[in-house]
């Protein structure tokens, strides 16, 4: 795979977008991996990676997105 950017031998995927970085242009920001509901202490709670890799250009939406026809 080549780095989406220059085309050098990529090191890494974007965790978001997929799309292949190198040494040079990888980005490192949290991935959220799961969100559970603690009945103990009454909260929600997730499980992140805080250095998981991006490509910087791809924009994860902040927010989720409704998607009734799942329901």
């Amino acid at each position: 795979m080549l780095c989406w950017f220059c085309a050098e031998s990529a090191r890494a995927s974007c965790r978001f977008c997929g799309r292949g970085v190198c040494a040079d242009h990888a980005r490192f920001g949290p991935y959220l991996l799961q969100v559970s509901r603690s009945e103990t202490r009454r909260r929600a709670e997730s499980l992140v990676v805080d250095d998981a890799v991006q490509c910087g250009t791809c924009r994860p939406r902040p927010h989720p997105v409704a998607m009734p026809e799942l329901d």
